[in-house]
């Protein structure tokens, strides 16, 4: 008699949603999540999980079918997250900055076949579904209080609370180590967003190498404020957490009076933000009497830290602090730049994790030798599966048995790791990749009288990289900066916005005309430095003002990335979508 392949898989199998059952079996009674005044166990997470994936086999999805997740951070955010995993369905999570034409592109590309949203993003889905006709359930989580919609874009709305199931006992179907996990969408060369393909061995991976190299325990507990529908947020610190045991208290984004007051009143031990966050933190006057003797480690991303912030932030914290590096495809984390390289090798990205084998490659695909710049590759279990529906990308991706990151780098004597600059044409903004294309052609759409336009990232304390458009005007005619950025907010989200117009007469070229974008970068790399108090200040704050006048289909989208973008003016799930009452008609005044 053989085995079944159902009870093979069962025992055998590495699946995401296998490891919250796992703790709820060992420590039940822990608080698993704190989101306001609810306080969740494993063992009732684990129950509202199974009774959520029974929901969607009882509806008829099977493993493979796609579920979209709109959702701000929020224990139901992490109840589907999990209940995708168990019962084999891909999660996709939506980037709440994306315009509604954005979102609806992902839900039709993905595939997907249902939506749990929040009840205050119903205007903005509305929008979405528009042309999505494969997605026929419409799940409404309770999100910050706006009253459900019996209705959605000609579909009947249920509750989440009515959609789950009343059979919380453990889900019994087969998912494979490699079945797909998640669709997670990552701005790339062109303006529509690529599916990045995400497992679950490459998850599992890399929640336990995280839990491994920050060194974190069961006793620890988490303040999640950046976004969830981000990965770096979601599989560096929330996956791992429910791997050990570990406690998450939901923040629905940046806001420093909630953080302290949550630092001190719960003995918080992990804090990941951007670096902007902490230095808002730092610039308070009341941050030294502050109690923060709890806090372990604390980690930040997208950017090393300057030098002086860096010193005063080890000081005043008094804790570790540690840099993640890597990208979406990598799920994500690469490289740590640990707490014992912070101030010896300051402006590094540092050294591979366990499960990550780094290396650089030249243009001749051979691997360059120490010292010697090149292509950042990677070798690990933790890489993609594919682009989704794009054969291309793929094959180009994984080209000589590495993944390319399109990023360059270079090692130095030690053995660590030192971004250089990036082959690719993104830039990457206050927590955001924005594909400089996108940019460029929304410029020339917007102002007809524009020659040739180029959207480059220069250095900016607050942004990491500030989008700037570098313009030549046709002959004889004239640019105005503040003009044409007004004219462009109509063509792009806000936080896509740059932050500042640069007029030259003409382009810096290579001697075959390729424009020289580097160059740009190097020529303009103290335009923010230089501009401080002028054009930056009159600029920076589009993706943010006007957005008590504006309707929501215009301007949600234009305040968010917001969970991770403009964190002076946010809480961006509770500031914008979420305080205003989303009743399904979209929002508009």
């Amino acid at each position: 008699m053989s085995v079944s392949p159902l009870h093979e898989n069962l025992v055998h199998r590495v699946n995401v949603g296998d490891t919250l059952t796992r703790t709820a079996d060992r420590v039940p009674g822990k608080v698993a999540v704190v989101d306001g005044d609810r306080r969740i166990t494993y063992r009732e997470l684990d129950d509202w999980t199974n009774a959520l994936a029974h929901a969607l086999l009882e509806r008829g999805y099977t493993a493979g079918d796609s579920l979209g997740l709109a959702s701000g951070n929020s224990a139901e955010f992490l109840a589907v997250y999990y209940a995708c995993a168990k019962a084999g369905v891909v999660c996709v999570p939506l980037n709440l900055g994306w315009r509604a034409e954005e979102a609806g592109y992902v839900l039709t590309h993905a595939g997907v076949r249902g939506i749990v949203l929040e009840a205050q993003l119903a205007g903005w889905i509305v929008e979405a579904l528009t042309g999505c006709a494969a997605v026929a359930d419409v799940v409404v989580a309770p999100g910050t209080g706006a009253r459900t919609p019996q209705t959605l874009a000609g579909r009947m709305t249920t509750t989440l609370a009515a959609f789950a199931s009343t059979d919380t006992s453990p889900v019994e179907v087969v998912v494979g180590d490699r079945a797909p996990m998640t669709f997670l969408y990552t701005s790339g060369t062109t303006s529509a967003p690529k599916g990045v393909v995400g497992n679950h061995l490459a998850i599992y991976v890399e929640s336990l190498t995280m839990a491994l190299e920050a060194r974190w325990t069961d006793e620890d507990r988490f303040v999640a404020m950046m976004p969830m529908f981000h990965t770096a947020q979601l599989n560096c610190f929330c996956t791992p957490a429910v791997v050990l045991g570990a406690t998450l208290h939901v923040h629905r984004g940046f806001d420093g009076d909630r953080l302290l007051d949550t630092v001190e009143r719960e003995r918080i031990t992990q804090v990941f933000g951007l670096p902007m966050m902490f230095r808002t933190l730092l610039e308070r006057p009341d941050i030294t009497t502050r109690d923060l003797s709890s806090l372990r480690r604390a980690c930040y991303a997208m950017a090393p830290m300057p030098e002086a912030q860096l010193r005063r932030a080890i000081e005043v914290f008094g804790c570790e602090f540690f840099l993640l590096f890597g990208q979406t495809e990598m799920s994500p984390t690469t490289t740590l730049f640990r707490p014992e390289h912070q101030l010896t090798h300051a402006g590094a990205v540092g050294t591979p994790t366990v499960g990550v084998r780094v290396a650089l490659m030249g243009a001749d695909g051979e691997i360059v030798a120490p010292g010697e710049e090149g292509e950042i590759v990677y070798r690990s279990p933790q890489a993609l599966t594919e682009y989704l529906h794009d054969e291309a990308a793929s094959v180009a991706a994984f080209a000589g048995g590495w993944f390319h990151s399109g990023d360059i780098g270079r090692f130095d004597d030690d053995g660590i790791l030192w971004f250089a600059d990036r082959s690719k044409d993104v830039i990457k903004t206050g927590g955001e990749n924005v594909a400089s294309i996108e940019i460029e052609r929304a410029l020339y759409a917007a102002e007809p009288r524009i020659a040739e336009v180029v959207a480059v990232g220069l250095p900016h304390e607050r942004w990491t990289e500030a989008i700037t458009a570098v313009v030549v005007a046709r002959p004889g005619e004239t640019i105005d900066p503040d003009e044409l950025l007004t004219a462009v907010r109509g063509h792009l989200d806000g936080y896509k916005v740059p932050k500042a117009v640069v007029v030259i007469d003409d382009l810096p070229r290579t001697s075959t005309g390729k424009v020289q974008k580097n160059v740009l970068r190097q020529q303009l790399q103290d335009h923010y430095t230089q501009n401080h108090d002028t054009q930056d200040h009159d600029t920076q704050d589009h993706d943010t003002q006007d957005h008590d006048t504006q309707d929501h289909d215009t301007q949600d989208h234009d305040t968010q990335d917001h969970d991770t973008q403009d964190h002076d003016t946010q809480d961006r799930d509770t500031q914008d979508r979420d305080t205003q009452d989303r009743d399904g008609s979209g929002g508009r005044a």
